[in-house]
């Protein structure tokens, strides 16, 4: 599998690419100017919650 960063103008988001058999894939990255929690956060959050709903 293939994994690479397109590089891009500053003014412009990053893109990543994933060639799976013959499909490629791009995924343009997105990030918000007003988030109110950062990624670690959310990340703890998003664990946290899959925990609990695993439990029951």
């Amino acid at each position: 599998m293939n994994k690479t960063v397109i590089e891009k103008k500053a003014t412009e988001t990053p893109a990543l690419v994933k060639t799976i058999g013959k499909t490629t894939y791009i995924v343009n990255v997105h990030f918000s100017d007003t988030a109110k929690e950062t990624v670690a956060d959310k990340l703890k959050r998003l664990i946290s919650t899959d925990a609990e709903l695993r439990e029951g």
